[in-house]
């Protein structure tokens, strides 16, 4: 048995990228702050790349914006590639994200988006 699954809670560190394929497929693309649980203010939140797909990309893009509060579920992966000038393989962690929640006050997510809810890549 194995076991992929990670969810997070925290705020949007920048718009979405979309990117449309030919295929009909829509990628979209942005981070998300997230703080942690500790007594001490200070400390600075953890950033995660977030990839999300289809349906889910197009309600991103239409609903997230720069600060709003999100909730997704997802699996991590690793995005590898070769170093331009230097040959050596590079990784980053990436969430892949399944299920997309809007958070937040309602004055909140009119702010982004006039509009809030839950979205995964089933509906």
């Amino acid at each position: 048995m194995t076991l992929n699954k990670v969810h997070l809670v925290g705020r949007a560190g920048r718009d979405p990228e979309v990117k449309y394929f030919e295929s009909g497929k829509v990628v979209c693309n942005f981070t998300i702050a997230v703080n942690r649980n500790t007594s001490n203010r200070d400390e600075p939140p953890d950033w995660f790349d977030l990839e999300i797909w289809d349906k889910t990309a197009e309600v991103a893009k239409n609903f997230v914006r720069k600060g709003s509060l999100i909730g997704v579920s997802g699996s991590l992966k690793f995005d590898r590639w070769n170093d331009r000038t230097t040959g050596d393989e590079r990784q980053k962690p990436v969430i892949r994200v399944d299920r997309l929640e809007l958070l937040g006050s309602r004055k909140d997510n009119e702010a982004a988006s006039n509009s809030s809810g839950s979205y995964d890549d089933d509906f």
